[in-house]
Parts: structure tokens; C-alpha cells; sequence
């Protein structure tokens, strides 16, 4: 039986009720045929009503204590971000990093990781409106102002609010692998797993027209990821130019048609990964690479790391 993995939420006023309710869906919801692996609480420094961004206040019945029982503590923001926590804040997140829980933050919440001196070295990110801040605030911290989130192992950080969630799936996903991330996620109503290497939606320059979901197209797509489909096949599929579906894939997803095909197949190779034990070389021609050779050239420059290394660690985690 796996054990119960316990989050516990830091709150602080005035709290942003959508970060908090990100880490609150993800590891707080008992879900229909989904088995319980995690038990959520949430805690602040001084235990009562709390004031919220959504003009209400919200009681909380437990103090700091509650980070000393956390296997995985969780900021989700800290505002006004350039405010220091106490030094009672920064002593319990110091302690419960040192004795092994996993630190994680949503948006300004890297700002209270770096007032604590846990981010001193490396590299974090926060909402793109809040990198520079971040940045000038602490240069000892390593600001990536374009990606989704940045996962140490024992330190996560990501951007605004909406990357919370993917954060928060992607934790799941390392604790439980991908089949059980993807029952979350579904009965969330979420889309498919982001990377924290993609990039973040900045607000275009100009306001964008989109041209129609590409909703059915993905799907269709995502169904042969087994095949060798090329960009004009989908722009075919579509019934428009390669050139209109690129300007559309960047509109609506923020990438071209190759890097998502190919993000797609690096999804789908993760999940078989972990779930079987077929030979790279079928992996590859399942995901549609074509070999073992390519898989491993396309795998280690996305994720770091080889098919065979991935495999070992998530099957022996399982």
C-alpha cells in the first residue's frame, strides 16, 4: 500500500485564492476511481481569519507546526513579494527543508523561497512580470523568466497562477508516475501535460485572431503519434496552407507544429516508459521516432536525460 503523501499550503495575507485552490484541486480533491495518495492541509503563521485577494477572509485553524509534518510544503504566492517573511516564516521553511520535504512555490511564492536563502544558486522562475523584481531583489538567484516551472528535486518553483496547476501535475507525476498524473488530470478537465521548459504566455503585443480551435486537429494528431505525420499532412488534414497552420499553432499553443509533434512523442515515449517494458526500439516506432537511436538523440535534449535512466528511475519509484 503507498503511503499517504502529506501537502501542506503556506498562506499569507492578502492570499490569492487561485494559486491556493491550484495546490488545493491537485492534492486536496478525493476523486471517483482515483486512489489517495496524498492528505492536504493549510497552514499560517498566525492561525484565524485570513484576508484574501476575492474580498473575503478565510479561516485557518493551523500554525507553522503544520510545515514540521509536511512532505511537501507549498507557497502559493507571497504578496506583497517584496516583504520579508518573519523570521519565525523563514526558520520553520529553513527546517523543513533541511530535514527532507520538498519546497515548492506558485508565482510571488519564489519570493518567500528566496527570502529564506533557498534559492540562493539557483535557478527559479516566477510570473514574467515579477522575473526583474525577483532578479534585483536577489542576484544570487538564477531567474529564468520564460519557462513554465524549474524542478530541483527538492525545490520547485513556477511561474503565474495557470502554471501552479502544471507544476502541481508534474510533482504528481513524479510521485506516482504518468498514468496516475493522467487520471488527475482527467478528471480535472485538463489538457495534456506542459513541459516547465515551454515557455510562458506573455501578453502578445497585439491583440491576437484566432482562426478556429485547433482542438480537433491535436486530437486527430495525437492518435498517430505512431505514424510518420509531417507538417503539410497536418496542414492538409486541416485544409489550410502549412503556412496559416503555423501562424495558428503559435497563436493558440505558443509553438510551431513540429516542436509540438514532437513534444507530444517525447509525452507519449514517457508514459510507455514508465508503464512497460517494450524495447526502446518499439517505444520509438510507437511515439513515432523511428528508432531507438533517434529516441535517445530527441529524448536526451529534451528531458537531460536517456530513455534507459528515465526508465530505471521511474520504474524502480513505482
Amino acid at each position: 500500500m503507498t503511503a499517504v503523501h502529506r501537502v501542506v499550503a503556506l498562506v499569507h495575507p492578502p492570499q490569492s485564492t487561485f494559486e491556493l485552490s491550484c495546490v488545493a484541486e491537485v492534492f486536496g480533491v478525493e476523486r471517483h476511481g482515483v486512489a489517495v495518495r496524498y492528505a492536504f492541509e493549510v497552514c499560517a503563521e498566525e492561525p484565524g481569519p485570513v484576508p484574501t485577494l476575492a474580498g473575503y477572509d478565510m479561516l485557518v485553524t493551523h500554525g507553522l507546526a503544520a510545515l514540521d509534518r509536511a512532505d511537501t510544503v507549498v507557497i502559493p504566492g507571497w504578496l506583497p513579494p517584496e516583504v520579508a517573511p518573519s523570521s519565525a516564516v523563514v526558520r520553520a521553511l529553513r527546517r523543513a527543508h533541511a530535514r527532507g520535504a520538498r519546497m515548492a512555490s506558485i508565482c510571488t511564492g519564489s519570493f518567500a523561497l528566496a527570502h529564506a536563502g533557498l534559492l540562493d544558486g539557483r535557478r527559479a522562475t516566477t510570473h514574467w512580470a515579477r522575473a526583474g523584481q525577483l532578479a534585483g531583489i536577489f542576484p544570487a538567484v538564477q531567474v529564468d523568466p520564460d519557462v513554465l516551472y524549474v524542478d530541483h528535486g527538492d525545490i520547485a518553483t513556477s511561474a503565474g497562477a495557470g502554471a501552479g496547476v502544471d507544476l502541481c501535475l508534474h510533482l504528481v507525476r513524479a510521485d506516482h508516475g504518468a498514468g496516475y498524473a493522467a487520471q488527475v488530470a482527467r478528471s480535472m478537465v485538463m489538457p495534456p501535460h506542459r513541459e516547465g521548459g515551454q515557455l510562458q504566455f506573455a501578453a502578445p503585443p497585439h491583440p491576437v485572431q484566432l482562426d478556429g480551435s485547433l482542438a480537433p486537429l491535436l486530437e486527430w494528431a495525437t492518435a498517430r503519434l505512431d505514424a510518420s505525420l509531417t507538417v503539410d499532412e497536418l496542414a492538409a488534414h486541416e485544409g489550410v496552407s502549412a503556412r496559416t497552420l503555423a501562424r495558428r499553432f503559435a497563436d493558440q499553443l505558443g509553438a510551431s507544429p513540429g516542436q509540438w509533434l514532437l513534444a507530444q512523442r517525447i509525452a507519449a515515449s514517457r508514459e510507455l516508459l514508465e508503464s512497460t517494458d517494450l524495447p526502446l526500439e518499439a517505444v520509438a516506432r510507437r511515439v513515432g521516432l523511428s528508432s531507438a537511436t533517434n529516441l535517445r538523440r530527441r529524448f536526451l535534449r529534451a528531458l537531460g536525460t536517456t530513455p534507459g535512466a528515465y526508465r530505471r528511475a521511474f520504474r524502480a519509484g513505482a
